[in-house]
């Protein structure tokens, strides 16, 4: 395996009008931004991948994402919890609970 951890941020794009919203326009470009900054300023790039993920069917509960190989899924995800999350979940291998999802 060439990544030991894998973060995917949904950065979906739906029509203005549906019902669902997005997680492009409630942050999942910013989130995964943030979490490149992240990995590079921790010394992780290539052993952590902050990859830009299509639908993860969860877009009406705000901006999700998932982390493999732990299968940690987080919604209603702002910029502000990125570097949280970070912590506990990608160097903690731990799930942060007030954000926890299951899929």
């Amino acid at each position: 395996m060439k990544y030991q951890k894998h973060i995917f941020i949904c950065v979906n794009e739906r029509n203005h009008g549906s019902p669902k919203g997005d997680c492009s326009r409630k942050g999942g470009q910013d989130i995964r931004l943030r979490f490149v900054q992240l990995i590079k300023e921790h010394g992780l790039k290539g052993i952590v991948r902050a990859n830009k993920s299509g639908c993860l069917d969860a877009c009406e509960m705000g901006a999700s994402i998932v982390i493999y190989p732990e299968g940690i899924w987080y919604t209603k995800v702002t910029l502000k919890d990125v570097d949280d999350i970070f912590k506990t979940s990608v160097l903690g291998n731990k799930t942060m609970e007030r954000l926890s999802s299951t899929q």
